[in-house]
């Protein structure tokens, strides 16, 4: 794991894939059982508030939703922050200790005010492991292949998240919408508790190291930066990292919109639940699978053609949704909704990596992730309302095109960061003073 500096008689952290191979493929497996534990809800749970809590508006059904994602979008906020104070492990424990009542609630829940609970108590969970898992993935692999990492990592989960949401889609079918799925997310956090604890190790050095050598590209922003510094940078005042932010927000609010109403269109046009669970479960196939070519591939060929043409591909899906009324044509736009998506998830995470500086990428992931996963409460607001307003297709029509244009918001701010794609990456604008 670690290479020795015999020249001071101590330990020196190692960067790279090779080096880090054993705990690396480690925290793709537990990143797998975070993705496990939200899998468990993909199927289910849009279902089960129509079903068994007979809830009629949109706007009420995907208050889950809202919570989860104004929680994990928070929370992903201070995961960076905490990780590089407290060191990755510890926030890696906390977010699994505050996943542990959250099948339990589910199972157990009497009004829907207990699922939003249980809402608010995954989004910390997400927050915290799935934020940290890509952080330390980031220490370990260095700069050479940033892409590579985060397509692996990326893809555990939502591997994960499909399989699972096929999983528990058959586990409903056969045994009812509660308890039997739910139980598989409990095996998921004793899991991942489990690994976590016992063979997880803390990464916090790997990225001093890489800081203490760390070479920056004339113009590039330093590595003393405060906390509201790259706040504003990440947010929208440097061009690539801003358009991250926001081709990230947009991403998460079109899944809240496949999360919590596709599942509903499909089974209002009469699909069984075995149907609605592989359509739930192709979505993030695709975007699981296709981030293990993706991700590397962006490390040679660059960022930005992967996130304007992700985005557009998206966009190209989510009218397909809507206008489709059969399987098979939602089958396609759910593989297409995947590739667009594979496109831009590891590419837009290994962008935030490119530019920030070492001693401030942690708090760069984190701000980003908070943009991001705020989308999931945006949409859960927009879908909802738009449902109630126009129906669910209306809905879907309405966020294809603010989809397509997020990619072309990138196409015309974002400039290429990845060093052997974008020479001019010298002429990055200034930092702040």
């Amino acid at each position: 794991m670690t290479g020795v500096n015999t020249a001071a008689g101590t330990a020196e952290p190692r960067l790279g894939l090779r080096a880090n191979a054993a705990q690396f493929l480690l925290l793709v497996v537990v990143n797998a059982l975070v993705g496990g534990v939200l899998g468990t809800e993909r199927t289910v749970l849009p279902l089960l508030g129509q079903r068994e809590f007979h809830l009629t508006a949109y706007t009420a059904a995907l208050t889950y939703i809202l919570a989860f994602g104004a929680t994990k979008a928070v929370t992903n906020f201070f995961a960076g922050a905490l990780s590089d104070r407290y060191g990755r492990k510890p926030v890696l424990l906390a977010g699994w200790l505050a996943a542990i009542p959250v099948p339990l609630l589910l199972i157990w829940a009497p009004s829907w005010g207990w699922v939003v609970a249980a809402n608010v108590l995954l989004g910390v969970n997400q927050g915290l492991a799935w934020s940290t898992t890509v952080i330390m993935k980031i220490d370990l692999a260095g700069p050479r292949r940033r892409g590579l990492a985060m397509g692996l990592n990326e893809a555990a989960g939502y591997v994960a998240v499909a399989a699972t949401a096929l999983a528990s889609g058959a586990l409903a079918a056969r045994y009812g919408l509660r308890p039997a799925p739910f139980l598989l997310g409990a095996a998921y956090v004793a899991m991942g508790l489990g690994l976590s604890s016992l063979l997880a190790q803390e990464t916090r050095a790997h990225a001093h190291h890489e800081a203490a050598s760390h070479q920056s590209a004339e113009g590039a922003h330093p590595g003393d930066l405060t906390t509201r510094q790259v706040f504003s940078l990440v947010s929208w005042r440097e061009p690539a990292l801003g358009s991250a932010s926001q081709a990230g927000l947009v991403n998460n609010l079109n899944d809240g919109l496949a999360w919590g109403l596709f599942p509903v269109l499909f089974a209002t046009a009469g699909l069984s639940l075995p149907r609605i669970g592989v359509l739930a479960a192709l979505y993030p196939a695709f975007w699981g699978l296709g981030q293990i070519i993706t991700g590397p591939l962006s490390d040679r060929l660059g960022r930005k053609p992967f996130i304007v043409v992700g985005m557009l591909t998206q966009a190209g899906a989510l009218g397909l949704t809507a206008g489709a009324h059969n399987f098979g044509s939602w089958a396609t736009a759910a593989i297409l909704l995947g590739v667009g998506t594979a496109m831009v998830y590891p590419t837009l995470l290994a962008t935030i990596g490119d530019v920030a500086h070492p001693a401030w990428r942690a708090r760069a992931v984190s701000v980003y992730r908070l943009w991001r996963d705020g989308g999931f409460a945006v949409g859960a607001l927009l879908a909802g309302f738009l449902a109630d307003l126009v129906g669910i297709r209306g809905a879907t029509w309405a966020v294809a095109a603010l989809t397509a244009a997020s990619g072309l918001i990138v196409a015309g701010r974002m400039y290429e960061t990845h060093r052997n794609s974008a020479p001019h990456t010298v002429d990055r604008p200034a930092p702040p003073r």
